[in-house]
């Protein structure tokens, strides 16, 4: 048990110790003229407005694969589960690679786009598809399990009550399902929150534009180290509380 005992206590002050670090240095008083200076409220701003947008285009079009996978068998189940669960292994910046070869003005879809006037590359619009691509997996394949836990049975149920065609899914799995939900949007949207490699390359680091809180951290950091800690316990507190705020909402709920 004392081995157990220790063993657990390293692995959690490694965890605890760095992210307290961070929480004190942005709770300091100091940290506050960090946070109003250097466009850091604008890449605070940009980094929420981003991360929610891609939250939201994540339920909309993640939710309905979660829901194929978790509950059909069908022929070509395991490429598709290997093609959403490819970008949690790929390194960031190889996934920025592939987002700019389809998206850039030379790319797949970029070229026709460009001719059209469109531009994503390099704009806040490659932030939030960035964000997407690194984030989205994690809400599915999360809620892909929660929906796999729902017994058919209910389902059957519901439609021998009476319920429509949509019945089953809106009021038995999908309730039964989220606790699975927020734990996926949990994890999804803190990842797209600290989202670097991917969007550097796919969308640069523009102030105002395309330059999110971690990019942001980057560029203070050998500018001023002191103003880029700052920053750094500021995103750690943005993460901590969307967390925190998901986990108390799915206790309200329950």
């Amino acid at each position: 048990p004392w081995a157990l005992l220790a063993a657990s206590a390293v692995l959690v002050a490694l965890l605890a110790l760095p992210v307290l670090a961070l929480l004190l240095r942005a709770l300091a008083p100091a940290a506050l003229g960090d946070l109003l200076g250097q466009g850091a409220l604008e890449a605070l701003r940009l980094s929420l407005v981003t991360t929610g947008l891609s939250m939201a285009l994540t339920v909309a079009l993640g939710t309905p694969l979660a829901y194929l996978l978790g509950r059909y068998d069908f022929r070509g189940r395991r490429a598709l589960e290997l093609i959403v669960d490819l970008p949690m292994v790929l390194p960031p910046v190889v996934a920025g690679v592939g987002l700019l070869l389809v998206f850039g003005r030379r790319g797949l879809l970029g070229g026709p786009l460009a001719e059209l006037g469109l531009s994503i590359a390099f704009t806040s619009t490659a932030v939030v598809l960035a964000q997407l691509f690194v984030a989205s997996p994690f809400y599915v394949r999360a809620l892909k399990l929660g929906f796999g836990s729902v017994p058919r049975a209910l389902e059957a149920a519901a439609l021998l009550d009476g319920a429509s065609r949509g019945g089953p899914f809106w009021r038995v799995s999908l309730p039964l399902a989220l606790p699975a939900f927020v734990e996926g949007l949990a994890l999804a949207w803190a990842r797209a929150l600290g989202e670097f490699g991917a969007t550097i390359v796919f969308a640069g680091s523009l102030a105002g534009r395309s330059r999110t809180l971690p990019l942001a951290i980057y560029a203070q950091l050998e500018r001023d180290l002191e103003a880029a800690l700052a920053l750094a316990g500021v995103l750690a507190l943005v993460a901590l509380g969307l967390f925190l705020g998901l986990r108390l909402a799915l206790e309200r709920r329950a």
